[in-house]
């Protein structure tokens, strides 16, 4: 597994406690910007990633894809940066993607589970629960409640329990894994020291530089 996970907490403080939080330790701006300028050369490698495409557009690229189809694209919301658009068995639908202090994580809605996942990259994000099962809004897979949003263009089920299988990745046409890429996924797929390998010095930077199997 590649992704690298912490826990972080989302917690208001409590009314009345004696012991308040401690104030977090200094971030420094230019570490969102090497976070997120890393996330976006993943995501322009992987060929999944759509870019500035609406909810409507999205949804007419998943409609017909099997349960489980995903992709990645640039939030219409102001405040978040990506959403997760996936073909589920009540149509496609979209999760938005949250960002804070050089971590991503799942947009949530239950408050019984202040516990969030957080990863450094989306792709890690996106591997871990594609490697994990599946979530639903009732029952977590690792501790994850990600929220279906309202957006009008997205067909959203009434049922609560909405399944957010992430099954198969759905490239852009125009960005079709090449061999040497897919050679790359494979090699990913069924070793976790691609760097140990007895291969050339360039072969190894290139498995490197996308160290994921999706």
């Amino acid at each position: 597994m590649v992704a690298r996970t912490v826990t972080i907490v989302h917690q208001e403080e409590r009314a009345g406690s004696c012991c308040p939080h401690p104030s977090p330790p200094p971030w420094d701006p230019a570490e969102d910007l090497h976070c997120i300028t890393t996330t976006f050369q993943y995501l322009q490698t992987s060929g999944w990633y759509w870019g500035p495409i609406s909810a409507s557009e999205a949804q007419a690229a998943l409609l017909t894809k099997s349960e489980g189809t995903f992709l990645v694209r640039d939030s219409s919301h102001p405040q978040y940066i990506l959403a997760l658009s996936v073909k589920t068995r009540y149509g496609p639908t979209s999760v938005r993607i949250e960002y804070s202090r050089g971590f991503f994580w799942l947009d949530s809605i239950s408050p019984g589970l202040p516990h969030l996942q957080s990863f450094p990259d989306v792709l890690s994000l996106i591997q871990h629960y594609r490697s994990s099962g599946h979530t639903t809004q009732d029952q977590a897979s690792d501790g994850i409640h990600p929220k279906t949003k309202t957006d009008p263009a997205l067909h959203t089920a009434k049922d609560s329990g909405v399944p957010l299988k992430l099954m198969h990745p759905l490239h852009k046409p125009e960005a079709f894994p090449s061999l040497q890429h897919l050679a790359r996924l494979t090699i990913n797929r069924y070793t976790n020291c691609p760097d140990q390998l007895p291969l050339p010095k360039p072969l190894l930077c290139y498995l490197q530089d996308y160290p994921f199997h999706i």
